[in-house]
């Protein structure tokens, strides 16, 4: 129980600085799509930053997870130091050779991706990744020295310092300054200088340890890591697959117009994703630094029933409140709200599948995910290809379901032979047809009603699943008071 209270209270630091954080971005999503009034210019953000996520995949190639589970195995102060020191050269050299790469030909790679106009969006993106893949092995630092305070003011400083750059670019110069040009291209200078900025932070990270390239230990972390990439690359092609093709499957024009509106979509159903990186930040050093604990098992269960109790709570609160939330675009996006429920449902499998993962993570396993991933992703690639053309953005959203639920449920049925974690599968059962009866019925409230009348009955319908929630825990408390 301890355990649980500790990782409870560091999923809610590190939660603090992604809400924080998601909240501040929210007000990028109104800054753009009430500046930005062609879908396509939003578009163009949304396509460039999908590969932004694709390539931090490759260029981090599951260092991250590869580092905790490596620094563990090690006593000896020395030891883990020489696991980080030969984390940080193995990653910062694969992004050093990068950006020599795509700086050294840049003019066709922009040419490939469409934009020979404007390369320099392609190439302050990729300067922007090779340091984010490199900041995250010094984050994966702070989280397993358990400093999530620091971690925290970082991540809020990148925040803050975006908001206040935007906010100028965006709204206060065009209307100080009738020259002044409001342009996408301010989104990638501004994450560029902030990016930069913050890795100049990290001297202390850098510095106060002697830098060895243990040739051993990185042969093993190579082995060990290389199916999480594979895991890693199908992840996130379910999570942008839809952003990467829209632009691709159709005409470039057509495809950026639907794009851009999809991601304003995509962007208020965000909270899930936030609440599964907050958790997922606190739950993988916990995981590994408590694997040899007595009862580790039961409390990855129960880990996980609370973690879909919340996420099915913020579900429903997004849904009943879209009738407020739709104000957070401007009125030529809202048509992609539509897609909202799917893509949060769908976010809720993809955070349960990176919890279900650790089963095999704990065993050296890894392989297993790269076939889950690779088993989704290709579900979902194949209902992209073949609806994209037909339901435009609809298909996205139903793909990212199809291939999330997929990875999860292989996850599931393979664990629960191989490495059995008892996971309180009728609690969770009872907890998720409750979430699907109130959703239905906040569905089948008539649209033409005032909508402040159905956020009250929405309200009222919350109210009723927290309940249930608040008396589950009073059960459990009194249950272990028992015991």
């Amino acid at each position: 129980m301890a355990n649980l209270k500790s990782l409870a209270k560091d999923t809610a630091i590190y939660g603090l600085s992604s809400i924080v954080g998601r909240f501040l971005n929210y007000l990028m999503v109104p800054l753009y799509t009430y500046t930005l009034k062609k879908c396509s210019d939003y578009g163009i953000v949304a396509d460039l930053y999908a590969q932004v996520g694709l390539l931090f995949a490759i260029l981090t190639f599951g260092m991250e997870t590869t580092f905790f589970r490596f620094i563990n195995k090690e006593e000896d102060r020395v030891e883990k130091m020489k696991v980080y020191s030969t984390a940080l050269m193995m990653v910062g050299g694969v992004g050093l050779l990068f950006i020599i790469i795509t700086m050294l030909f840049l003019n066709p790679i922009a040419t490939i991706e469409g934009y020979a106009d404007h390369k320099w969006y392609v190439g302050m993106m990729y300067l922007v990744i090779a340091q984010d893949a490199f900041q995250a092995i010094m984050y994966a630092y702070l989280r397993n020295e358990h400093k999530p305070i620091k971690f925290m003011c970082l991540k809020l400083a990148f925040i803050f310092l975006s908001v206040t750059l935007n906010m100028l670019c965006f709204y206060f110069l065009p209307r100080w300054s009738d020259t002044w040009e409001v342009s996408v291209k301010w989104v990638f200078v501004i994450n560029l200088i902030c990016t930069t900025t913050i890795s100049f932070c990290f001297y202390k990270e850098l510095t106060g340890f002697k830098w060895v390239f243990d040739k051993v230990r990185a042969k093993q972390m190579a082995i060990y890591s290389w199916p999480i990439l594979v895991l890693s690359i199908a992840g996130i092609l379910n999570q942008v697959a839809g952003q990467l093709m829209l632009p691709r499957v159709l005409e470039k024009e057509e495809g950026r117009h639907l794009l851009g509106i999809y991601e304003a979509g995509v962007k208020i159903a965000a909270i899930m994703v936030l609440i599964t990186q907050a958790f997922r930040y606190a739950y993988e050093p916990f995981v590994f630094g408590s694997a040899k604990q007595k009862g580790s098992k039961e409390m990855y269960g129960s880990a996980m029933k609370y973690f879909i109790v919340f996420t099915l709570a913020a579900y429903l609160c997004v849904v009943g409140y879209q009738d407020i939330l739709k104000f957070f675009v401007g009125e030529n996006y809202r048509i992609g709200l539509q897609i909202v429920p799917i893509v949060m449902a769908a976010e809720i499998m993809m955070g349960i599948a990176v919890n279900l993962s650790f089963w095999y993570k704990l065993i050296d396993k890894t392989i297993y995910g790269a076939w889950f991933s690779l088993a989704g992703c290709a579900v979902l690639l194949a209902i992209n290809f073949i609806f994209i053309p037909k339901y435009g953005y609809w298909a996205c959203a139903w793909a990212g379901f199809a291939g999330y639920g997929t990875t999860m449920v292989l996850s599931y049925i393979f664990g629960q032979r191989i490495n059995p974690i008892p996971y309180p599968t009728k609690s969770i059962a009872c907890f998720v047809l409750l979430a699907a009866a109130i959703f239905a019925a906040m569905m089948y409230l008539p649209s033409d009603w005032n909508e402040w009348l159905r956020m009250g009955i929405n309200t009222i319908l919350i109210l009723i699943y927290l309940a249930f929630v608040v008396k589950d825990i009073l059960d459990q408390r009194r249950k272990k008071q028992q015991e």
